[in-house]
């Protein structure tokens, strides 16, 4: 082995500052080869057909390989640079086809099936069955049954989406970075309060200028289209965010998807029918909790017919708004966002800024720590002198109640260059017992907030500290995990309809006074969070509940109905499916020059193809569960149960895909989940 590259040491963390591009491919060359002579070795006839050497074998080489690629793969998300994406694209193209030669390894699934065929198979213990169930069915995924030339097209189809992938990310963020305007006249700017301005500021000192520099990177897009009372820059920072990568806006052609986009579809679609599926969207489902495709749409059309009508009442309101108070005759979608927050004031004489000084980063985490410590009896404490991508990230060891270290996590909070946008939560080490050691879970919690500005803390918007515990939620699923096999234990494996339900359960504690009250002081005079501003916070939390329900909606839709309908002969049409949902579900129509899909990387390079659904159906579920505690604060006094919190962590967290999600959640709950959770979370029951 080659101990001189990081990627091939056998370290507990990854060795950051050492890991360099050159080192991506043959760190992964070596590591697949030593995989396929292991996988040759297993397969021969004379080798045992038991569990731990045919299924410990494999979950022992996939942690080798992920221990190098982990960290790979989120350098290349949030320290992206032009050598390091010369080297992730052939290293994730060769990963892509290891993996389908994996899946139709014949010789291999008949090892599995010969270890589920075995009479002590029905007593194994149950994650030991699940990982062999879930391997089979992986197996049968990846065309293991398909005959020539089918499965070699089957394989050719799967490195090329990951291509393609790859470069429609990679697009969208060079999109995302191409585009600037530089302002030297704070009139320009009015509206925009002083926190935006500051990071608008620090933009510009950033690329060594004199003023401000709006940009397309998150809080300034946020910025801008929520306060400045300029219309014209609102209308240019639109225009440019909601035409990145096409063939619209200031680069119009320059960073295209729009072949990307139609190669995808016709890819997913050619995969699906190779394995017998009639479309992608069904084939999709195979490893949800939705049943099929009707299910799925009729989940969503009830939605749509709830909300719609609530939509079209905000949005009449919020038309007369502008009409009236700010003269804005033709509300355009550049000005809904501005108008919004002009009418969220006057309702409730409540806006962001009023909140964001109650909400210092500092302040948020250390509350959000103790809120996890008083769920489940857990401790995050930071650790210094860990190898870090760059100065701001910190390290924090997760302590049992005894104090043992059981977990880590990574925790990197604030946009900058080269980081895609975005938050999201990512595996860096899976908790794996391979019976000689045990490796802790450790997790990777990325966001991309406003940094602190000169004599002040980073202040979130109280939107940002929901996605901080919509973070927090999956890196707890993901440490917490008691399943010691990683392709079954935390995220992994988990229905992916039901992966969001940790996450979005634990945003509802960020409306809650009692866990508000952990950390919501003022940045400079301690005061807690003030009862007066809570109360208009609360009164305004389900403001324009149905125009972000219907937005929601017409995402999910597009996405859903773009891999049902697929046909080869028409193409992917995403503009004109797009413009069918909108018919469907918008209440607002945006100008026909704006290229949502394009910029859509949950769906082209992200996991939620045909899947967008589920963070509607996860988060049915997780108002559901949170009603448990809700009930329970009723009795006890109070929402952050101790007893109650350590029965979710039983029941949902600690179990990962060792069973089916809808069982974890019947065995928390005591029933199925009831669709009005839903509703009532938006104020619309």
């Amino acid at each position: 082995m080659n101990h001189d590259n990081p990627l091939l040491a056998d370290d507990v963390l990854p060795a950051f500052s050492r890991i360099r591009p050159e080192q991506v491919a043959p760190a992964i060359d070596e590591l697949l080869a030593d995989y396929r002579d292991a996988i040759d070795a297993l397969t021969a006839p004379a080798a045992p057909r038991d569990f731990a050497t045919v299924m410990l074998t494999q979950e022992r080489l996939e942690q080798r390989l992920a221990r190098a690629w982990a960290p790979v793969s989120h350098l290349h998300s949030v320290a992206d640079n032009e050598a390091l994406r010369a080297a992730y694209g052939p290293a994730e193209e060769a990963l892509t086809e290891h993996a389908i030669e994996l899946g139709q390894n014949r010789a291999l699934y008949a090892a599995v099936q010969a270890v589920a065929d075995a009479p002590e198979f029905v007593r194994l213990p149950r994650p030991e069955r699940a990982l062999v169930e879930h391997a089979l069915r992986d197996f049968r995924l990846s065309g293991v049954a398909l005959e020539e030339p089918a499965r070699t097209r089957f394989r050719e189809i799967g490195v090329e989406l990951s291509r393609l992938s790859t470069e429609f990310s990679n697009a969208v963020l060079d999109a995302s970075e191409a585009w600037h305007e530089h302002v030297t006249d704070e009139r320009d700017l009015a509206g925009i309060p002083e926190s935006g301005r500051a990071v608008l500021r620090q933009y510009a000192v950033d690329q060594d200028l004199d003023g401000y520099l709006v940009t397309l990177k998150q809080p300034s897009v946020q910025a801008v289209l929520n306060y400045a009372d300029n219309r014209g820059l609102r209308e240019r920072v639109y225009w440019a965010y909601q035409t990145r990568a096409s063939d619209q806006g200031p680069d119009a052609g320059k960073f295209d998807n729009s072949a990307r986009i139609e190669k995808i579809m016709a890819l997913r679609h050619e995969a699906a029918q190779l394995l017998g599926f009639a479309n992608a969207a069904e084939e999709s489902l195979a490893t949800k909790m939705a049943g099929s495709p009707t299910e799925v749409m009729e989940f969503l059309h009830d939605l749509a017919a709830r909300a719609r009508p609530v939509a079209q009442r905000e949005l009449a309101a919020l038309r007369e708004f502008a009409r009236a108070e700010l003269k804005l005759d033709n509300l355009e979608s550049w000005d809904v966002g501005y108008a919004s927050e002009k009418l969220r004031q006057q309702q409730y004489a409540l806006d962001e800024e009023q909140l964001k000084p109650y909400f210092p980063l500092p302040a948020v985490i250390d509350g959000l720590f103790g809120l996890a410590g008083r769920l489940y009896g857990i401790a995050l404490a930071p650790r210094e002198g860990v190898d870090v991508w760059h100065p701001d990230v910190r390290y924090y060891d997760v302590r049992d109640a005894d104090g043992r270290v059981f977990a880590g996590a990574y925790v990197d909070l604030y946009a900058r260059n080269g980081k895609r946008g975005g938050a999201w939560m990512d595996v860096c080490r899976a908790r794996f017992d391979d019976g000689a050691q045990l490796q802790l879970p450790v997790a990777f919690l990325t966001c991309n907030f406003a940094p602190p500005t000169e004599g002040r803390p980073a202040l979130l918007t109280h939107d940002d500290v929901l996605t901080l515990f919509h973070e927090f939620g999956h890196g707890l699923h993901h440490l917490l995990t008691e399943i010691a096999l990683p392709s079954i234990g935390g995220i992994d494996g988990v229905e992916w309809d039901a992966v969001e339900l940790p996450s979005q359960f634990m945003e509802n504690f960020g409306w809650n006074r009692e866990a508000l009250d952990l950390f919501a002081r003022h940045y400079q005079t301690g005061e807690k969070l003030p009862d007066e501003l809570f109360r208009r916070m609360l009164a305004a939390r389900h403001f324009h509940a149905g125009l972000f329900l219907v937005r929601q909606l017409e995402f999910a839709l597009f996405d859903f109905l773009l891999h049902l309908e697929y046909d080869p002969a028409a193409g992917a049409r995403p503009l004109a499916v797009l413009d069918e949902v909108r018919k469907q579900v918008a209440v607002l129509h945006p100008p026909a020059w704006q290229r949502f899909p394009h910029g859509f990387s949950h769906v082209f390079a992200g996991g939620y193809a045909a899947g967008y659904y589920s963070y509607l159906w996860a988060e049915l579920l997780s108002a559901d569960a949170f009603g448990e505690f809700e009930e329970r604060s009723a009795e006890q006094g109070s929402v952050i149960d101790r007893t109650t919190g350590e029965r979710f962590r039983r029941e949902v967290l600690a179990v990962g895909a060792s069973r089916p999600a809808l069982e974890s959640f019947i065995a928390f709950r005591g029933r199925r989940p009831e669709p009005e959770a839903l509703l009532r979370s938006h104020g619309l029951a």
